[in-house]
């Protein structure tokens, strides 16, 4: 028998030494891939912190575009109740003044056609016309204007044509008569003074 040869149970351990030499360079492989991938560049670790502090100043500035937006929509909101608030007190009378108007009327068109020349009806007149005039600078107080656009251009804002007449006398579009005077409140209409209108008047 030679020398070289082995009998089996040499070569099983030999085989199970071999077995084992290439479990450990297997692991040892393993465990130096998992170390590299958990051991990053400072390259790779500074572009990771880079792209969380980029995160972070997004999530900021999204935060910063809601209060921006939360603080202007609480501004309009404010901004339109001082609004409600003003147009409140200004238009508050609107509906008083109304009332008043055809009060006023009523004392102007007994001035108009009473009898002037009746000395006994002079006192009553002298009082009425006063009282009209208080009631005028009562209302004015409180933003009541009247609108008495007598030889103006007519005004379709603050004026109602009732009637048109041909006239060589004045520019077309003139309020030749006031029928009935208009009244604003604080600038808006409360009424519009009714009047007549001039046009141009037909050549023959």
């Amino acid at each position: 028998m030679s020398e070289q040869t082995q009998n089996p149970e040499q070569e099983v351990e030999l085989n199970e030494d071999v077995a084992k030499m290439e479990a450990d360079v297997e692991a040892a492989v393993e465990a130096a891939e998992q170390h590299a991938e958990q051991e990053q560049s400072p390259e790779a670790e500074i572009a990771m912190l880079y792209a969380e502090l980029e995160a972070a100043k997004q999530t900021i500035n999204d935060q910063k575009d809601s209060v921006v937006r939360a603080a202007a929509d609480v501004e309009n909101m404010r901004r339109r109740a001082a609004q409600d608030v003003e147009k409140a007190h200004k238009f508050a009378l609107e509906k008083f003044a109304n009332e008043l108007l055809p009060v006023i009327d009523n004392l102007e068109r007994a001035i108009e056609f009473s009898d002037k020349e009746n000395e006994s009806l002079k006192p009553v007149l002298e009082g009425l016309d006063m009282t009209v005039k208080s009631f005028n600078d009562a209302v004015a107080k409180f933003g009541v204007e009247i609108v008495n656009p007598q030889g103006e251009q007519f005004n379709p804002d603050f004026h109602q044509a009732m009637s048109i007449q041909p006239s060589n006398d004045v520019s077309p579009n003139t309020v030749l008569a006031v029928m009935q005077k208009g009244y604003t409140l604080n600038g808006r209409l409360l009424r519009p003074a009714m009047v007549m209108v001039s046009k141009a008047a037909d050549e023959a």
